[in-house]
């Protein structure tokens, strides 16, 4: 990713596959605010320019280790009674 502060658009090169498809369904339903400006079919990497406001960085302070052991206890204890991703709810 890369943009700066003239240009209105944030520019994204990925191979990250969930994000190529999330990208891919956003430029679809919202052409004036991204589109796809690039794709190699040879190594799966996909462009896109998208506008600045439509796309967000989240930072996020490194776990704890007590916060690491509570989410590891509760993934396991959720997981063997079928709650899968019910995990996050008990973490905050």
């Amino acid at each position: 990713m890369w943009f700066d502060e003239k240009d209105p658009l944030i520019h994204i090169r990925t191979h990250n596959t969930d994000l190529k498809n999330r990208l891919t369904a956003y430029a679809a339903a919202h052409p004036g605010e991204c589109r796809q400006t690039d794709a190699d079919p040879d190594t799966g990497c996909m462009e896109f320019e998208i506008r600045k406001g439509r796309f967000s960085f989240r930072l996020t302070a490194p776990y704890s280790a007590e916060r690491r052991r509570v989410a590891s206890e509760a993934a396991k204890k959720n997981s063997a009674n079928g709650m899968g991703r019910s995990v996050h709810k008990n973490l905050l």
